[in-house]
């Protein structure tokens, strides 16, 4: 596996989100490599904005918007990435770090930066069919927690854990 160091990022809010993209390390192979990792996670990010619910639906929208994103990011790519192209980045991309760096952005958008919000909301879910009953009679499962900014209306982090390995407040 291609295994490069994340390039240092420019955290300030003049930066783009393709520059926050660029230091996420590629974890494709390199052979048969068409289209730089950050492309491909733009137009995830820009589709699942836009209603794209499957690899399909991310394929229709890189379709839709290949000539315009060819011409706006200066790029010159002959054909626009398959479902099985986005399939494959999201099995090899390392999206924790993907995660990391998109909430990195989102904050470096926010004047003063998170110091900037008064006031976080978390909110706990368990994520449906993952509830199984233990030897003792208890039962476990796989929860999600999310941080929400409430003036700004947007989720700055979440994260996944099992109930029988750990708790909401320690997640926190």
């Amino acid at each position: 596996m291609h295994q490069s160091a994340a390039p240092a990022v420019d955290f300030s809010a003049d930066a783009d989100l393709i520059t926050f993209l660029k230091a996420i390390p590629d974890g494709r192979y390199r052979r048969g490599v068409r289209y730089p990792q950050w492309y491909l996670l733009l137009l995830a990010v820009l589709g699942i904005l836009s209603d794209s619910r499957s690899s399909r639906d991310l394929e229709a929208f890189a379709k839709r918007h290949h000539e315009v994103l060819n011409q706006a990011l200066g790029l010159n790519l002959k054909r626009w990435p398959t479902d099985a192209t986005f399939l494959y980045l999201f099995n090899k991309a390392h999206l924790h770090r993907f995660g990391e760096v998109l909430q990195a952005w989102m904050i470096s958008q926010i004047r003063d930066g998170a110091a900037g919000l008064d006031q976080l909301v978390c909110d706990g879910k368990t994520l449906k069919g993952s509830a199984i009953e233990t030897e003792d009679g208890n039962h476990r499962f796989v929860a999600q927690v999310t941080v929400y900014a409430r003036a700004l209306g947007v989720a700055l982090a979440q994260k996944s854990y099992d109930t029988h390995a750990s708790s909401e407040r320690a997640v926190l």
